[in-house]
């Protein structure tokens, strides 16, 4: 199930001059007085905390007023003449067959104002701490119109702010991931879904590089390959499956593009599967190189072509303009390759049974290097669930210093499996602690679970003494990157806490730490994703688009990536209008038209809002990519 959080956008209404067409009951329009008049309401805007969220629920033909902060409400309606009316507009007003747009201060059919002692006294408790009060219905002739929900905000009957809602759509997010230490520091790489799954997805080693192409060329053989494959050194390592991102140059017809672009991706995957017997799983998507194209001619003598539809761009990309500019369309044809390997185990065939005698054998014999192989055999046979984690307990380990890592590796390797295993795991490294005091690998594994365990209320945490603990760990020979990395963590459950005891103060110096630190260490795309989320999730907006920004203008980031850039910044009417905007446009379209498209339908159908479409700059690439 999709979380959605409601994120406002405000309009100020400045003239009262436009002429509105229906009734508008007893509502004032102020004009250049407006300040004077709404002083109030607008004080007790600028003071709202941003933790207070709103909206216009419908339930059936009703509509509803819903707010999660009572004490809020009431200094907002202190007044009888203070209340709120609902806009009710339709899709069909931003139709792409219309030439221009109507711009006026009343977008639909305005109903009836309600005020503050109906408010106050209609005022319910609802699910999910909020409150909710009935505003009114949605009259016959628009029941099955696709419909959004204006708040009008009046202050003693004068119209002060207007409210347009907007849907962001929510993935589930984490801590930044802090791995655990197996042989070495090892990482979950999770991956971007729109709905979330319990426990960890273990994934291998993931590799990534571009291939160009040639011109015309869409065969690749062996020996074309040969020469990427060895400097891979996959001599340890089978590819278990390939992600190809496949890019045509921007010149002649969509279809043959995307045809030859598959045809290279595909002859790519078949000359890589000849160097291993294992069958490679693969995934291809292809589309039109866009984003470099609009990003290289920018500053050049073609930069007028950026102002054109693709269809116009085209049409212009022919003949000796084809020849000139075939310098910039030359880089454009690429593949972006995400391989996934997976190491190779020389006990695959081997029976669990057989495998956990001869680990037990080599414990034994004090063969640790054998050991160690045939107990990262067993990890391949857990992760593919051909045996139990159960298996693990079968494991004849002495707990012996000598025997501390493979002890450490089983430890880390349940937890990683299965979280809800985390207080187990936890008390059983305490103890080897014990044997191996000064193990900086054991000594991470500890605080990185436990930081986990704090976030979920598992244990009693100091949070002083975790903070020293953290700081610590340099003096056993852990990175810095790592160290940074965890007390970010740290503060976003410190901020996940203050926010709950309503201490909004500390809680933004905890997020304050968070935005000045994050640089400090690489992120990987479920990184990026978890701390725009959190930025946004405590209404810091901006900081989440300035996280994202730069990633945004590069065909390699991730498609949930980048339309969570878009939702954070589709609002923003100076930032849509500057040319470099379309850039991130085609971006996504090319990524994903559906879905692109399904950015402009109503927040109740899954949209962020169609009344983006106002904005004639949006409207304009709306209309070229979707109403076809």
């Amino acid at each position: 199930m999709k979380v959605k959080h409601l994120f406002l956008k405000v309009f100020l209404l400045v003239s009262s001059n436009i002429i509105i067409s229906q009734n508008t009951y007893d509502i004032i329009f102020p004009g250049n007085d407006r300040d004077q008049k709404c002083q109030q309401c607008i004080q007790i805007f600028n003071q709202k905390p941003k933790e207070v969220k709103f909206a216009i629920k419908r339930q059936g033909n009703n509509l509803y007023f819903q707010i999660n902060d009572k004490k809020w409400l009431n200094q907002l309606f202190k007044n009888s003449g203070d209340g709120i009316a609902v806009d009710l507009v339709s899709k069909n007003v931003y139709s792409c067959d219309l030439e221009t747009i109507e711009n006026s201060q009343i977008k639909g059919f305005l109903t009836k104002p309600i005020y503050a002692q109906k408010i106050k006294s209609g005022l319910k408790p609802n699910e999910d701490n909020f409150f909710r009060v009935h505003v009114g219905r949605i009259p016959d002739t628009l029941i099955n119109k696709e419909l959004e929900y204006n708040i009008l905000f009046l202050s003693n009957k004068n119209l002060c702010q207007y409210y347009v809602i907007y849907n962001l759509e929510s993935y589930p997010w984490d801590l930044l991931d802090m791995g655990m230490y197996l042989d070495s520091l090892t990482y979950d790489t999770k991956q971007i879904k729109s709905s979330a799954k319990e426990g960890f997805i273990l994934r291998n080693k993931i590799l990534k590089f571009k291939i160009p192409f040639k011109k015309n060329k869409s065969e690749y053989s062996q020996e074309d390959i040969k020469p990427i494959y060895d400097s891979l050194r996959l001599t340890d390592f089978n590819i278990k499956s390939i992600k190809i991102r496949a890019y045509s140059s921007v010149e002649g017809s969509l279809e043959h593009n995307i045809e030859l672009q598959e045809q290279r991706a595909k002859s790519i995957v078949t000359a890589l599967q000849k160097f291993q017997k294992p069958t490679i799983k693969t995934s291809v998507s292809s589309s039109e190189n866009w984003v470099e194209f609009l990003n290289d001619i920018k500053d050049t003598k073609y930069k007028e072509l950026a102002e054109l539809t693709k269809n116009q761009v085209k049409a212009k990309l022919v003949g000796a303009l084809s020849k000139e500019i075939e310098p910039i369309l030359n880089n454009h044809r690429k593949a972006v390759l995400e391989l996934e390997l997976e190491k190779k185990d020389k006990y695959k065939s081997m029976l669990s049974n057989e495998l956990l005698a001869k680990f037990n054998s080599a414990i034994n014999e004090e063969q640790l290097d054998d050991a160690i192989e045939i107990q990262n055999s067993i990890f391949q046979k857990l992760k593919g669930s051909e045996i139990s984690p159960e298996f693990l307990r079968k494991m004849q380990i002495p707990k012996q210093a000598m025997f501390a890592k493979i002890i450490n590796k089983n430890a880390a390797y349940k937890y990683m499996l299965d979280i809800r295993q985390a207080l187990i795991v936890y008390n059983e490294l305490i103890e080897l602690e014990k044997l191996v005091p000064k193990d900086g690998e054991v000594k991470y594994n500890i605080t990185a679970i436990k930081i986990k365990l704090w976030r979920f209320n598992a244990i009693e945490i100091d949070e002083i003494k975790l903070k020293n603990q953290i700081n610590a760990l340099k003096n056993y020979g852990i990175d810095n990157s790592l160290i940074s990395r965890m007390l970010v963590n740290f503060h976003i459950i410190k901020a996940e806490n203050l926010m709950r005891k309503g201490d909004y103060v500390n809680k933004d110096k905890s997020v304050s730490y968070i935005r000045n630190n994050y640089k400090n260490f690489p992120l990987s795309d479920y990184d990026y994703l978890s701390l725009a989320q959190f930025f946004s999730y405590y209404g810091n907006t901006d900081m989440a688009v300035e996280l994202l920004e730069n990633k945004a203008r590069s065909i390699e980031i991730d498609e949930d990536l980048l339309f969570y850039y878009l939702n954070l910044t589709l609002i923003n009417k100076e930032l849509t209008q500057d040319s470099d905007y379309r850039t991130i446009l085609l971006n996504a379209s090319n990524m994903n038209k559906e879905r692109f498209c399904k950015l402009f339908n109503s927040v109740d159908n899954g949209g962020v809002t169609f009344q983006l479409l106002a904005n004639e700059y949006l409207r304009e690439t709306y209309c070229e990519i979707c109403n076809n």
